[in-house]
């Protein structure tokens, strides 16, 4: 899991060698997709020493996906780890043949000069580092410290993935920001789960060791009973969550290792408020360290004085020399509602709102890059929000903040739903229903009821035994959710579809809606005499639809 720093810089300087070998020069697109191990990112670190970008595909992909992200990219080299050969072979009659594909087997390098090497394919990448001497040291080829350095995908849970981009400068900040403000040291070792495809793991943890000298004890794959046994391993003192990590990490049985390892402090993003005081006291964390930021946007905030739940604080003081702010905004369309001169408004405190970076093109540090694919970057930009004439990246996802200024995470445009003239937010309505169901994945989306305004809360719950006490849920969330954000429909499943960066996709969940001619799942309805889960059946399912059972 660790790796030494002369490693390191062998494959990265060997890297830039065989590709500039191979005729990779400045501008050309070189893709990753190798899993978690050190080599990943002294591979990429190699390509843009030589100038040029490199996507880094979520290693998940396989079909379709996988082409796309290679396509969107413009990609002119891809390495790939020989654990996804089948994948590529999959594609190969539709990938572009002037693609060049290259194998990389993981094993130490032999670079003895009369040592017999295996070479398993003339594509084989690792034969070529073995076989070429490194590049010497020199400056970058690219351009800048502003220039384009990565391609990070984002989750793809509204559709195909889209390249998000990736400066030199952007990736120094983020890593920069977590770093200084979440109270990291050169010398701490930092447990990192996180896929590094991702921003959070390949930029801002990746950041720690390429920037501060920090050393990182990387993990393959996640797994939640080996999060603190891997940090005392491997005497992490801090250590990288996402999502929903952090609830699975606290629904494993109680242990002595709970508090037997060195981690300081934990940072990351989507640790939920209503685990966080008890996830903080079962595993005695100092600090954690929340953060909040999309992948292809300008903004960042950071959590930094461990305020329970908080993403962030803007001063309510000062408010106009933040470089971001909450805009008030229609929850079912996105769009933020604008005042009779047409500019937009500020949400007030505890008001939800749509959260913005103000762009300041010719400002690193507020610049905003957006994606390859430039129709996809305009529809995340809204102009004339507070003058005319200004800009500003829309990030999609809904905040409140507090009379005191900390913000605090709701839920995604488009997932917040109205129901009874109430919002409804996904995201509280997912920690409530989780939290009365023993930590069971709980992914809420709402469904249109002919002739009903609005559209009604169902929740997809994981529940491959079987256990689930229903009638103990409908009673239970009673105590924690207003009746008109308990679910109207349930749907008990044997698993849920993740993103790499543990982000449940709901799009297919909702087109099946809770027709039971579509979902091979068990299906239940919410009796609106008794307010418990009955089962829902091809003769409820018209009754509903044609009214007679009303909900």
């Amino acid at each position: 899991m660790k790796h030494g720093r002369s490693n390191r810089w062998r494959y990265s300087f060997r890297t830039s060698a065989v590709l500039k070998a191979k005729g990779v020069k400045r501008g050309d697109t070189v893709a990753v997709m190798i899993g978690n191990c050190p080599e990943m990112p002294a591979i990429w670190l190699g390509a843009t020493r030589i100038g040029a970008v490199c996507p880094l595909i979520n290693t998940n992909q396989t079909g379709n996906t996988l082409l796309h992200s290679i396509n969107i990219a413009k990609c002119d080299v891809v390495i790939y780890s020989d654990e996804f050969e089948t994948a590529f072979q999959d594609i190969s009659k539709e990938i572009n043949p002037s693609i060049k594909l290259f194998k990389f087997v993981r094993r130490p390098l032999n670079t003895a000069p009369n040592a017999v090497k295996p070479v398993t394919s003339e594509d084989d990448f690792t034969s070529m580092l073995e076989s070429t001497n490194p590049a010497p040291w020199s400056k970058s080829d690219g351009d800048g410290f502003n220039g384009k350095l990565l391609y990070i995908y984002t989750s793809g849970t509204t559709g195909l993935p889209k390249a998000a981009v990736i400066s030199s400068s952007r990736m120094v900040f983020m890593a920069s920001g977590v770093h200084y403000l979440g109270g990291l040291r050169s010398n701490d070792i930092i447990y990192c789960p996180m896929p590094l495809y991702h921003s959070a793991g390949g930029c801002i943890t990746m950041g720690q060791p390429f920037i501060f000298g920090c050393t990182v004890a990387l993990r393959t794959k996640f797994s939640a009973s080996k999060y603190f046994p891997d940090c005392i391993k491997y005497n992490a003192t801090a250590a990288h969550y996402i999502g929903e990590m952090c609830r699975y990490v606290l629904a494993t049985p109680p242990s002595a290792t709970d508090t037997q390892h060195k981690v300081r402090t934990v940072y990351g993003n989507g640790m939920r408020p209503a685990i966080w005081p008890d996830f903080v006291k079962r595993f005695n964390i100092k600090k954690v360290v929340e953060f909040y930021g999309a992948t292809e946007g300008n903004a960042n905030i950071v959590n930094i004085n461990n305020k329970q739940g908080a993403i962030g604080f803007v001063s309510r003081i000062i408010p106009a020399v933040y470089p971001i702010a909450i805009l008030k905004v229609d929850p079912e369309t996105g769009d933020p509602i604008r005042n009779s001169k047409g500019l937009c408004q500020l949400a007030q405190p505890n008001e939800p709102g749509v959260f913005i970076g103000k762009i300041k093109p010719n400002n690193p540090s507020r610049a905003f890059l957006g994606y390859v694919d430039k129709a996809a970057s305009d529809k995340k930009v809204v102009r004339d929000v507070f003058t005319f004439g200004d800009s500003a990246f829309i990030s999609g996802d809904i905040l409140t903040a507090d009379e005191l200024g900390y913000l605090y995470f709701m839920d995604r445009t488009g997932d917040t739903f109205r129901w009874r003239g109430e919002n409804v937010s996904t995201t509280e309505v997912e920690s409530a229903i989780s939290r009365v169901a023993d930590q069971r994945d709980a992914v809420v989306y709402g469904v249109e009821i002919p002739n009903t305004d609005g559209r009604a809360g169902m929740c997809g719950i994981v529940d491959p035994q079987g256990t689930l006490d229903l009638d103990k849920l409908a009673k239970d969330i009673t105590k924690d959710l207003p009746k008109y954000a308990r679910p109207v429909f349930i749907r008990i499943m044997s698993s849920v579809d993740m993103t790499g960066t543990f982000k449940m996709r709901k799009v297919d969940l909702q087109k099946e809606g809770y027709d039971p001619t579509l979902v091979k799942d068990k299906l239940f309805y919410s009796d609106p005499k008794t307010g418990m889960y009955v089962p829902l059946g091809n003769e409820e399912f018209e009754k509903i639809k044609s009214g007679q059972i009303r909900l």
